[in-house]
């Protein structure tokens, strides 16, 4: 690559970048579109595999998140909801047991003085929003519609994912096609073999940590709930959100777990091991069964370099940021196993040779 070639590289980039930034408010439902689209490519190429047609297929296969879309509406929602609601109204009893039970033995452990602790005035503020209303949607609700424009704006982009998805997902296979007929013939095969880690590395995470944090949440809110936790459901919920960084679904959902159960339940022991057990299970099952089997070992992503594409994406571009974080976190770190090798292989790593070596024969 000449010089002039480099800096044309470089002006594009910068300049992508700068689209991409006042694009930021409508990019997000293409966005989603797009990583719809990429996750239900596999089953659509596996439905044509089957003799069905490519339109058939990527029916069916919207047909099927439909369903799962809707159960989830109509069974989960109305139960985290309720849950959500419980937790608004424990609130000011949990700054109650802080502040009567919890906070006077820590102070008397560590030695704090008396006046350390200041929550009657966290409590008396949360107690006047709580009498206010205690309708959550509707606080949502009042502040969407606020403005007519935003809340129309909002439901436009809701309409537009599906829209989006639908033709990604159709025409997926020929534009991958129309792509790669217009890569430079000579970098052709450096290129795919690029593309092809990135592939890999994203269906690895896109595919398969959704998927182990979907089940963790479920055997997490299912355990929690049969062993009578009352935001067993929320909690689990949580636990397998977090669980995109290795470790952190466990550390967050077990700690938030053993406070609802001393809460609940004071300081009964037998709470405490079922949260335990529901916790050790999801652990033995994800590190032997289903980290194994839905994700292997191909991601490469360290768990710091996930946290910090994630707030760095944020801390950018918003929410647009977020969705884009792993992807450009994934390609960068192909990228740069690349670039290592090459520097291995670069005249600055080796060692310099020998400038006291005779001089050969004329």
């Amino acid at each position: 690559m000449t010089p002039s070639n480099r800096w044309l590289w470089l002006i594009g980039l910068l300049l992508a970048g700068w689209l991409i930034y006042l694009l930021t408010p409508i990019l997000s439902p293409f966005l989603i579109g797009v990583l719809l689209a990429y996750l239900g490519d596999p089953l659509v190429d596996r439905l044509e595999r089957w003799k069905l047609s490519r339109t058939l297929a990527v029916v069916a296969v919207f047909a099927l998140f439909s369903l799962i879309l809707l159960a989830a509406l109509l069974i989960v929602l109305p139960m985290l909801g309720k849950q959500l609601m419980h937790l608004y109204q424990l609130a000011p009893r949990a700054l109650d047991w802080l502040q009567v039970s919890a906070l006077p033995w820590l102070q008397a452990k560590l030695g704090l003085a008396e006046e350390f602790w200041r929550f009657d005035r966290i409590k008396a503020v949360f107690s006047e929003h709580l009498g206010q209303t205690t309708d959550i949607v509707g606080i949502v609700l009042a502040s969407a519609t606020t403005s007519s424009l935003a809340l129309l704006a909002w439901l436009g982009n809701l309409l537009l994912i599906p829209v989006v998805s639908f033709y990604l997902l159709r025409d997926w296979d020929l534009m991958v096609a129309r792509l790669r007929v217009l890569l430079p013939r000579r970098n052709e095969e450096t290129t795919v073999q690029l593309v092809g880690e990135c592939h890999e590395v994203l269906g690895a995470f896109l595919r398969g940590q959704m998927l182990v944090m979907l089940a963790l949440g479920v055997i997490y809110a299912a355990g929690l709930m049969i062993i009578g936790l009352d935001l067993g459901l929320l909690i689990g919920l949580l636990a397998g959100l977090a669980s995109i960084v290795p470790y952190m679904g466990f550390v967050v959902g077990f700690g938030a777990a053993v406070i609802a159960a001393l809460f609940q339940y004071g300081g009964d022991l037998y709470p405490l091991i079922g949260v335990a057990a529901v916790f050790t299970v999801g652990q033995l099952l994800e590190g032997m069964l289903l980290t194994p089997l839905l994700v292997g070992d191909r991601i490469g992503l360290h768990p710091v370099a996930v946290i910090f594409a994630i707030l760095a994406g944020g801390q950018l571009f918003g929410f647009t940021g977020v969705l884009l974080a792993l992807p450009v976190a994934a390609v960068v770190m192909v990228l740069l196993r690349h670039v290592h090798v090459l520097y291995k292989l670069s005249d600055l790593y080796r060692e310099p040779s020998n400038s006291h070596e005779p001089p050969g024969p004329a």
